[in-house]
């Protein structure tokens, strides 16, 4: 009887202590949560996976170890088609309805200006955006934090790139938006330095590309070489269809193509295809933020990493440390505190920088030439 009864009190005990839980009358470790809006389908589906994969590496792996201060880390992703106009009302969401601590990793530059306003309403921090344009590093953004370096320094360097091997007819396409206008302004800069004229400079409509005239643009003026700034599925079928038409001279494009996604779309025509870089070499295990990604791939089952998935790693892993020093309870004040903190941090063998005038990263780029095995080859 006496057992009976101890039982029934620790039942009841247990009953009670989970409806004071539920109905919010003791504490309990809430998660800490983090809101991404990205184009999980559409044009650029291929590369948002693999950030998100990458990243995911990681947030599941300090969850596995207790989180942050005994809070998991809940990544909240929602699709916005690559449309900056759902990408805001998907950002609003995860601000309004999940309460995101932070918003993270989304990809495109027109669709990261749309946040910038609600960024700015809510003093809600966006870190690591898959995007290299000009505008979110000056002026310097005061809630966006950027991990990679901009897209101007990668056409720079395509363009010397370019010249050092003697090449100087120079074809420019690129998309008519922010993302487009901002990269090709390295290019045209880096040219005039160097006094070189584009042979010529087309943009395009990001959704409606029209490849044949940009094919046919190309065909009949023979470049040398082809700088092509687009979204992954726009630059893959343009590559394609210039081969399909003859041309074989040298195609380069940028680091939002940087995916494994973007190899297979372009099957036996890859090899050859120059893509920039901005983190490096995803088989360099000399380099700790790639040797310790790839132990946690392995232990995934992953087979092997991407230059996406290592942008994605390593955008998460500026933000863990920036919740490890927001305090106990990290808010969206006490975030951007941290992150401001941020100063010349070893982010794994490359050095980091962040204080309240500077939101700029890392500055890293190189190039890369995609193997006729399908590998990025440095």
């Amino acid at each position: 009887m006496n057992s009976c009864g101890r039982s029934f009190g620790r039942g009841a005990w247990v009953l009670a202590w989970l409806t004071m839980v539920l109905s919010g009358l003791l504490p309990v470790h809430a998660q800490i949560v983090v809101g991404q809006t990205s184009g999980f389908t559409g044009p650029v589906a291929s590369g948002v996976k693999e950030n998100t994969d990458g990243a995911r590496l990681l947030f599941d792996e300090v969850n596995r170890a207790g989180g942050i201060d005994g809070k998991k880390i809940e990544l909240v992703s929602l699709d916005d088609e690559f449309k900056p106009e759902l990408a805001r009302a998907n950002a609003l969401r995860l601000i309004t309805e999940y309460k995101a601590t932070a918003l993270f990793l989304n990809r495109g530059t027109p669709h990261t200006e749309a946040l910038l306003p609600l960024l700015e309403k809510y003093q809600i921090p966006l870190v690591g955006p898959s995007s290299g344009a000009m505008v979110l590093h000056q002026p310097v953004r005061p809630w966006v934090f950027n991990v990679r370096a901009p897209y101007q320094k990668e056409t720079e360097l395509a363009v010397r790139h370019l010249d050092s091997i003697g090449v100087s007819r120079i074809g420019l396409l690129y998309t008519d938006d922010s993302f487009g206008n901002d990269a090709v302004q390295g290019a045209q800069r880096e040219m005039g330095r160097l006094h070189i004229e584009p042979i010529f400079s087309v943009k395009f409509a990001r959704e409606a590309p029209q490849t044949a005239q940009l094919v046919d643009v190309v065909l009949r003026q023979q470049p040398q070489a082809v700088i092509f700034i687009g979204a992954a599925a726009t630059v893959a079928e343009g590559i394609l269809a210039l081969r399909a038409g003859g041309f074989r001279a040298q195609v380069l494009t940028l680091s939002n193509n940087a995916s494994e996604g973007f190899i297979r779309s372009l099957g036996n025509q890859s090899a050859g295809v120059i893509v920039t870089q901005v983190f490096p070499n995803e088989n360099s295990l000399s380099t700790p933020l790639v040797s310790e990604m790839s132990r946690l791939a392995r232990a995934h089952g992953l087979a092997h990493v991407t230059p996406a998935m290592v942008e994605g790693y390593a955008a998460a892993k500026v933000l863990v440390e920036g919740l490890r020093r927001a305090g106990p309870n990290p808010n969206r004040a006490s975030l951007v505190k941290a992150l401001n903190g941020l100063q010349k941090w070893d982010l794994g063998g490359l050095d980091l920088h962040y204080d309240p005038s500077d939101h700029g990263g890392l500055s890293y780029a190189e190039l890369s030439i995609i193997s006729p095995s399908g590998q990025f080859r440095r």
